[in-house]
């Protein structure tokens, strides 16, 4: 005679068998794993300034639209990153002219000779080290357009290898060991600028 197996056994051993396959299972990586928020959305906390742009904190995000002096003005981290990833969303009017700076030597007075700068300027009069460029370092070819429109920038620097994603498309890939570590600095020169998730992982 067979006997029906109770419904608290069957629940039991479908139990175990999801657990078994759950075990067998390939543990999926967490995507903000190692990230660490730059920009905590309301606040210019852990930022330093220099130069003369009036950043502020608008609608969750950082933004520049004047100078009140000639001087071209930075965020700066007061930390220094050797070997990371930096991930940004920015907004950048057409005429802007801006750029996220990294291993600056002179935190300071930061500039495309003591720092590598990814560039944000459409209208760059040699557009080569435009929007999508490394200054002076890695051109880009065509230039790509981010006025007027959200994008997503991705720098990574590891040893002297250096790469610039945006809006998920690969602008540049070079081999530089001019600097090797220092601070972040986001500017603002012209137009209009605006930064939100600015994150950075340290590799």
């Amino acid at each position: 005679m067979t006997h029906p197996i109770p419904r608290i056994a069957r629940l039991a051993a479908a139990a175990a068998i999801g657990l078994g396959l759950t075990a067998c299972a390939p543990m999926m990586p967490n995507p903000s794993a190692g990230w660490q928020a730059l920009f905590d959305g309301s606040t210019l906390n852990g930022w330093k300034r220099t130069g003369d742009g009036n950043w502020r904190v608008e609608g969750g995000a950082i933004v520049a639209d004047a100078k009140t002096g000639p001087v071209n003005a930075f965020l700066v981290t007061p930390q220094s990153y050797k070997d990371f990833e930096i991930r940004a969303e920015f907004w950048s009017s057409p005429d802007a002219n801006s750029g996220i700076f990294v291993r600056c030597a002179d935190p300071a007075n930061p500039t495309d000779q003591n720092c590598y700068e990814a560039n944000i300027f459409d209208l760059r009069p040699e557009p080569k080290y435009g929007t999508g460029a490394i200054v002076n370092v890695a051109a880009v070819d065509p230039m790509p357009k981010a006025g007027g429109k959200w994008n997503t920038y991705v720098v990574t620097a590891r040893g002297s290898e250096l790469t610039l994603v945006l809006n998920g498309v690969q602008t540049v890939k070079v081999s530089d060991s001019k600097l090797a570590n220092g601070p972040v600095a986001l500017q603002y020169a012209a137009g209009t600028i605006k930064f939100r998730k600015v994150e950075i992982r340290p590799l």
